[in-house]
C-alpha cells in the first residue's frame, strides 16, 4: 500500500504563482525598509533555549518548538523527570535549542553580541520565518514569515511616528486600507497601579490581549482566575464596551494616583500631535486602551494593525521595549519596532483580489520548437531578449504545434514566436499574440521593441 504523504499541520507549500505573489509582498516591504534607511541582518533559525525561554511569558514558552539534542539524548535525561513523566522538567535535560518564536528576541541577542560593531541608534530590518506550536486555524500558522523593522539605541518618540508612517507607506504600496491601533503599556501599568494590582501587570496584559478572540466575558473570567480584583475587571469591561473612551477620561482615572499612567498618556498625545502634520494615505489611527500585546518585553507604545476590509486579525504589530537587551547583559538600550505578518498580508490580498494581475505571469514569450535547425536560430534571439530584460523560453522538445501552444496557454504566456524556413530565409520572426490571436511578421529588432512596449 502506497504511503500517504503530507506536510505538518500549520505549514504550507507554495507553487510558482504563489511565490510570485509572496515575493511581491517581500519586495514591496523591503523596498520601503531600504527607503527609510534600515539595514538588513539575519539570525539562525534556531537559538539556544536559554535565549528564548522566559521572554514571551508562560504561554509563549509553551509555544516554542524545542529541538532534541544530537545523539542519544536520553542518556543525559533527568531520571526523576522520566519517572514522573514531567515533560517540563525533562525538556531542559534533552533539549538545549529551539526554533525562534519571533525575530525581536534574537535581534536583542544579536545587538548585545555585536554591540562594539554597531553605530547607535541602529536601524535594522529582517525578513525570515518563525515557528510557533500554536493550534492551526484560519490566518494562524505554525510556520510563517515576519518582516521586522526596529530602531534600537534611541528613546525618542519620533521613532514611533516614523514607524507609523512606514506602516502606512507599505500598506499604501500594497493597496490595503488599514486601521492602526495604538496604546501604551504605561497606561496599562497605570490602571493596574490605581487598582492596586501592580504586580499582576503581565497577567492582565496576557488576558486582555485575548479580547478579540474570546470576548470580554471570558477575559473577565481569566482575570478573575488570576485573583485580579473586581473593580479593575469592571473598569476594563467599561473601557471595552466604550469605543469612544478618550485620553481625557483615562487621565481622570490617573489624576494624582499614577505617575507612570500619566506618562503613558503624555507619550500617546505627543505621537498623535506629530502624526497630525503627516498625510496618511491608507491608515486610520485609533486609540484602544484594551490593546495589550501579550509579550512580556513591551514597556511603552504598542501598535497593532488590521485590515479595514478583510477580517483576519492583526497583519502588523509591535511596540517599545526599554530594556530587552538587559536580559543579555546590555542595560539601558531602548528600542522600538514593528513586525509585518507576510502570510496574513498574503491572505488579505487573496481575499480582496488585490494582487497585480501581471504577477501570475513569468515568461513573456515562448519560442516554438520546429526542429534542430530552427532551434539554433531561435536560441540566438532568445539570448538577446534575455540580455535586454525580456523573459523568454524555448519549448525543449520537437512536439506538435497544438501541444506547444497549450503549454503557452496554461503558463499564461501572452506571446509566441514562430520561426520556420520562411522566417530564417528572410531573417525575420512571426509573433503571435495569444490573447487576440493576431500574427505579425517582424525583424529581430522590431520583435525586441514590440515586447518591450508590451511590458
Amino acid at each position: 500500500m502506497a504511503q500517504t504523504i503530507s506536510i505538518p499541520k500549520g505549514t504550507r507549500d507554495f507553487g510558482p504563482e504563489e511565490m510570485n505573489k509572496r515575493n511581491f509582498i517581500f519586495n514591496t516591504i523591503e523596498n520601503i525598509f531600504n527607503l527609510y534607511g534600515y539595514s538588513q541582518i539575519e539570525t539562525p533559525s534556531m537559538e539556544n533555549l536559554s535565549t528564548l525561554m522566559g521572554k514571551y511569558g508562560e504561554e509563549g514558552d509553551k509555544l516554542l518548538f524545542k529541538i532534541l539534542n544530537s545523539g542519544d539524548y536520553l542518556t543525559k535525561a533527568n531520571e526523576s523527570a522520566l519517572q514522573e513523566k514531567s515533560s517540563t522538567k525533562l525538556t531542559s535535560s534533552i533539549s538545549e535549542k529551539g526554533l525562534r518564536y519571533d525575530l525581536t528576541v534574537p535581534f536583542a541577542r544579536w545587538v548585545v553580541q555585536h554591540r562594539n560593531d554597531i553605530n547607535f541608534p541602529f536601524k535594522r530590518y529582517q525578513i525570515q520565518p518563525v515557528w510557533r506550536a500554536d493550534r492551526p486555524q484560519k490566518g494562524r500558522y505554525r510556520e510563517f514569515y515576519q518582516c521586522d523593522a526596529d530602531i534600537i539605541g534611541s528613546d525618542s518618540l519620533i521613532n514611533e511616528v516614523e514607524l507609523i508612517k512606514l506602516i502606512d507607506d507599505i500598506f499604501n504600496k500594497l493597496n490595503i486600507n488599514t486601521i492602526i491601533k495604538i496604546n501604551n503599556r504605561k497606561i496599562l501599568q497605570g490602571i493596574s497601579e490605581v487598582f492596586n494590582e501592580t504586580d499582576k501587570l503581565i497577567d492582565i496584559a496576557v488576558a486582555i490581549d485575548k479580547l478579540d478572540k474570546i470576548g470580554i466575558e471570558q477575559v473577565a473570567e481569566e482575570l478573575k482566575s488570576k485573583n485580579i480584583n473586581k473593580e479593575l475587571i469592571n473598569y476594563f469591561k467599561i473601557v471595552a464596551a466604550n469605543e469612544g473612551f478618550t485620553l481625557n477620561e483615562i487621565s481622570k482615572l490617573f489624576a494624582n494616583k499614577s505617575e507612570i499612567g500619566n506618562k503613558g498618556v503624555k507619550e500617546i498625545k505627543y505621537i498623535l500631535s506629530k502624526i497630525e502634520g503627516i498625510t496618511l494615505k491608507k491608515a486610520k489611527i485609533e486609540i484602544d486602551f484594551t490593546l495589550a500585546r501579550g509579550l512580556n518585553y513591551y514597556t511603552g507604545t504598542i501598535i497593532e494593525v488590521k485590515s479595514a476590509d478583510v477580517s483576519i486579525g492583526s497583519i502588523c504589530g509591535g511596540g517599545r521595549y526599554d530594556n530587552l537587551t538587559g536580559i543579555f547583559g546590555l542595560n539601558d538600550v531602548s528600542g522600538v519596532g514593528v513586525s509585518f505578518g507576510a502570510d496574513r498580508i498574503y491572505d488579505v490580498l487573496e481575499q480582496s483580489n488585490g494582487f497585480p494581475k501581471s504577477l501570475a505571469y513569468s515568461t513573456k514569450v515562448l519560442f516554438v520548437n520546429f526542429g534542430e535547425k530552427e532551434l539554433d536560430y531561435c536560441n540566438s534571439i532568445i539570448y538577446n531578449l534575455r540580455d535586454n530584460g525580456i523573459s523568454a523560453e524555448l519549448y525543449p522538445d520537437f512536439a506538435k504545434m497544438k501541444k506547444q501552444l497549450n503549454y503557452a496557454d496554461k503558463k499564461h504566456i501572452n506571446f509566441v514566436v514562430l520561426i520556420g524556413e520562411t522566417e530564417m530565409l528572410s531573417n525575420t520572426v512571426t509573433l503571435k499574440n495569444m490573447i487576440s490571436g493576431e500574427q505579425i511578421n517582424l525583424s529581430k529588432n522590431e520583435l525586441l521593441l514590440k515586447l518591450k512596449e508590451s511590458v
